[in-house]
């Protein structure tokens, strides 16, 4: 299991950091793991299929058969 930290997840996704915390709060984007202090981080795998699901939505939306 991979951890990621804050500036990693922004890379993937390319979200600001008040955008991912408000789809956290929201329910809409996975939540962060604390990893000791004030330091928190995000597992990998969580966020790799958090992007799936955005890509399937978008395909669904545009009618591109999946394959």
């Amino acid at each position: 299991m991979r951890v990621l930290r804050l500036e990693e997840v922004q890379g993937k996704t390319v979200l600001a950091r008040s955008t991912l915390y408000k789809y956290v709060d929201a329910g809409t984007f996975p939540r962060p793991i604390c990893l000791g202090g004030r330091a928190v981080g995000w597992i990998d795998s969580e966020i790799h299929e958090w992007l799936q699901e955005k890509r399937v939505d978008r395909d669904v939306w545009h009618g591109i058969p999946r394959g």
